[in-house]
C-alpha cells in the first residue's frame, strides 16, 4: 500500500469485512490533541493531508475530507481530488455531508476513543431520518490495514521542577479536590495530556512538538490521583516526584477502573473526554457530571512563576530570530550561482535552508527542548497558504522582489514560543506594502486594546481586521490562540477569534495571567502572504477614573519587524510611535544578547521611523 489511492481501497475492502458502509476518520487521539503522535495520523496516513486538524468520511464508491479556511490551499495540494471531495467547514460538516451521501438504512462506523460524545449525539441525529445506523468499532479499521503503523512512544517522563511551574502538584490537586467537593463530586477525569502534564507536574516526549506524556488521570475529592501511564515511562526520579498521593496504573487499566465506579460521582469534560470514556461510566452505572475539566482555566491563567519563565524564553528566543533575520537580510539577496555548463549550481536560500538555519540559532541559543511546531517557511505564493509546511517536493528559493513569512516557535523549560514575521526580499510592490501595513495597523489595535474585565475574544477579533475590511479584504483564520507554559503552543479556553468561528474559545473572557498570540495576517492566493504574529500577556490595567476594572495586553515577543514594508503614510502619528516604541523595547531587551555585525544590523532596523 504505497499509494494513497491503495490505502483508500484498502480500507474499502476491511469495511465490506467488518460489514460497514463508511468510516469516519478524525484528525485526533484519545485525548483529542491537536497535535498526535504517529501512531496515531490515522488521516495522514490514508490521505496524504499535513494539516492539523481535519477529517475524512470513506463511502463504498466516493470520500470527502474536510478542513477549514486555514488549510484551503494546502489540502488540494496534498489530496488527490480524483478520490477525495474537498469540504469546507464551517460551511458544511461530516454529519451534515453523511445525512446527503450515506446509503439509505446503511452502517457508519465511528471510533468512540476519537470523538466526543456530543459529536455522536449530533451525527447519530442527523442520521436518524435516513436510517442510518452509528456504529461504535471496537478496532479501529485504519489500524487493522495500516502496515507499519508506529507503536506508541516509550519515551520517559521528567520533573517539572516547582520553580519553573510556581506551585506543587499537591497543591494543584488539593485545589482541585476543593472544587470537587463544592460541586458534590468523587472525582475528575482529566485525559487531556496537556492537563495531566500540568496538574502532576511532569513532561514528557510523546507527541512531536509538545512536552506532554501518554497517560489518563483520575483526580479525587481528598487530592489522591490514579495516573495511568506505561510503568516503562517511569523512572525512580518521577515517581518519588509523585510520591503517595499519586498512585500508579497502567495506561491499558484505564478503562477498567472507570468501568468500576459503580456509585460514583464523576466529572467528566465533554469538550475533551471521548466518547468512550462516558460509555465506560454510563456502564459502571456512575453518576456523570459534564464540567469543564478542572485543569483547564488554572493552566490557562499562568503564575508569576510562569510567566517570569515566558519572558526569560522570549528573550532568548527573541535574539534566535534576531540573529536569523541578520542572516537573512545578508544571504536571501546574494544571487544563485551557475557552473560554466549554465546549470544551476546553488539554489541560494531556500525554504529547507531557511528554517533549518533558524532552528540552529534556537539550538545555539541554550535549552530548547524542541521546536513547537512545524516551522512555517513559506517563500513567494508558499507564504499564502496559512498551514504550510514545506517538503522537498514543495520548496522553493527566497526569490528577489518577493515576501517570505516564516512562522515558528521553541519549546524551552521555562516557555513556549510563537512568533511570525514577514520578510522583504528585495523591493517589495506597492501593494505588498500597502497589505502589510494594513495587518501591522491591526496587530497595533488589538496589542493597544483596553477592555473590561468580561470581555471575549470575540469582542476584540474585529479590532485587528478592521484596516483590511476597509479596503474590502479579511483573512480566514482566527488572530489569536493561547499559549501553553512548557506546554502546547495552542492552548484553550481562551482565543481571539470571529463569532461562530469553528474554532472554540472565543467566548472565553479573558482574564489577567493569560498568554495568547496576536496574529493578524493576508494572503495573496498564487502570490503571498503576510502574517504579523507577537505573544502577549493579558495584564489588569489602571485607568484614572475607570468605572470598571480593566484589562489590557502587555507584548512579551520582541523581534524587529521589516520597516522596508511599512507604509508610513498610513500610520497614525500613535501607530508611528507605538513601532518606535516597541523597538526601543527589542534593543533593550535583546540587545544585549547579541554582539558584532548582528547588533549594529539590529541598531539600524530598529532606529526610529
Amino acid at each position: 500500500m504505497s499509494t494513497y489511492e491503495a490505502r483508500l481501497a484498502a480500507l474499502r475492502e476491511q469495511l465490506k469485512a467488518d460489514r460497514l458502509d463508511g468510516f469516519v476518520v478524525p484528525l485526533t487521539d484519545e485525548h483529542m490533541s491537536e497535535y498526535v503522535g504517529s501512531y496515531a495520523q490515522r488521516l495522514a496516513w490514508l490521505t496524504g493531508f499535513q494539516g492539523s486538524a481535519g477529517s475524512a468520511v470513506v463511502l463504498p464508491e466516493e470520500a470527502a475530507i474536510f478542513t477549514d479556511g486555514r488549510y484551503t490551499l494546502q489540502v488540494r495540494d496534498q489530496v488527490d481530488g480524483k478520490h477525495w471531495s474537498y469540504q469546507s467547514v464551517p460551511e458544511t460538516s461530516v454529519a451534515d455531508w453523511l445525512k446527503d451521501h450515506a446509503p439509505d438504512g446503511g452502517r457508519i462506523g465511528y471510533d468512540p476513543w476519537l470523538h466526543t460524545k456530543e459529536w455522536v449525539k449530533k451525527a447519530r441525529a442527523a442520521l436518524a431520518d435516513k436510517g442510518v445506523e452509528l456504529v461504535a468499532v471496537g478496532r479501529n479499521p485504519i489500524d487493522q490495514i495500516w502496515e507499519g503503523q508506529p507503536e506508541p512512544s516509550k519515551a520517559r517522563l521528567v520533573v517539572h521542577s516547582e520553580e519553573l511551574a510556581g506551585k506543587s502538584s499537591a497543591a494543584k490537586r488539593q485545589e482541585m479536590a476543593d472544587w470537587l467537593k463544592n460541586q458534590k463530586a468523587d472525582s475528575a477525569v482529566l485525559s487531556a495530556l496537556d492537563s495531566i502534564a500540568w496538574t502532576f507536574n511532569v513532561r514528557g516526549q510523546d507527541v512531536d512538538h509538545t512536552p506532554v506524556a501518554l497517560s489518563f488521570a483520575l483526580v479525587h475529592d481528598d487530592g489522591t490521583a490514579d495516573l495511568f501511564v506505561a510503568s516503562e515511562k517511569l523512572g525512580d526520579d518521577v515517581r518519588q516526584h509523585l510520591g503517595n498521593g499519586v498512585r500508579i496504573h497502567e495506561r491499558g487499566d484505564f478503562e477498567p477502573h472507570l468501568k468500576s465506579m459503580k456509585g460514583k460521582t464523576v466529572v467528566a469534560d465533554p469538550e475533551r473526554a471521548v466518547a468512550a470514556i462516558f460509555e465506560a461510566l454510563e456502564e459502571a452505572g456512575a453518576r456523570i457530571l459534564q464540567k469543564r475539566d478542572p485543569a483547564v482555566l488554572p493552566k490557562a491563567v499562568k503564575n508569576e512563576a510562569e510567566i517570569a519563565g515566558h519572558r526569560a524564553a522570549q528573550a532568548r528566543d527573541g535574539a534566535a530570530m534576531v540573529r536569523f533575520l541578520h542572516w537573512l537580510s545578508v544571504e536571501a539577496p546574494k544571487p544563485v550561482l551557475s557552473d560554466a555548463a549554465g546549470g544551476a549550481e546553488g539554489r541560494g536560500v531556500d525554504e529547507l535552508t531557511a528554517a533549518a538555519r533558524l532552528l540552529d540559532f534556537r539550538k545555539a541559543g541554550g535549552d530548547l527542548r524542541d521546536i513547537s511546531f512545524d516551522t512555517i517557511s513559506g517563500a513567494g505564493p508558499n507564504g499564502a497558504i496559512v498551514h504550510y509546511r514545506v517538503t522537498e517536493e514543495t520548496n522553493r528559493p527566497l526569490e528577489m522582489n518577493t515576501l517570505y513569512l516564516i512562522d515558528s516557535g521553541g519549546q524551552y523549560p521555562d516557555g513556549t514560543t510563537d512568533i511570525t514575521r514577514t520578510v522583504a526580499i528585495g523591493e517589495p510592490t506597492a501593494e505588498m506594502r500597502d497589505r502589510f501595513t494594513r495587518v501591522l495597523k491591526g496587530n497595533i489595535a488589538l496589542d493597544m486594546a483596553r477592555f473590561p474585565q468580561g470581555t471575549r475574544g470575540t469582542q476584540l477579533d474585529a479590532l485587528a481586521r478592521q484596516f483590511l475590511w476597509a479596503a474590502g479584504l479579511d483573512y480566514a483564520h482566527g488572530t489569536g490562540h493561547g499559549v501553553g507554559a512548557y506546554l502546547a503552543v495552542h492552548e484553550g479556553p481562551q482565543r481571539i477569534s470571529p463569532a461562530g468561528s469553528s474554532q472554540p474559545g472565543g467566548d472565553e473572557p479573558l482574564r489577567a495571567g493569560m498568554i495568547l498570540s496576536n496574529e493578524p495576517g493576508y494572503y495573496k492566493t498564487g502570490e503571498y502572504g503576510i502574517r504579523i504574529e507577537n505573544l502577549v500577556l493579558v495584564t489588569e490595567i489602571d485607568i484614572p477614573g475607570a468605572e470598571r476594572p480593566m484589562l489590557g495586553f502587555e507584548t512579551l515577543t520582541f523581534a524587529p519587524i521589516d520597516r522596508t514594508l511599512i507604509d508610513t503614510a498610513l500610520l497614525t502619528d500613535v501607530e508611528r510611535g507605538w513601532i518606535d516604541d516597541y523597538h526601543g523595547q527589542v534593543l533593550r531587551i535583546v540587545g544585549p544578547l547579541v554582539e558584532g555585525e548582528t547588533l549594529a544590523w539590529l541598531e539600524k532596523v530598529c532606529r526610529p521611523l
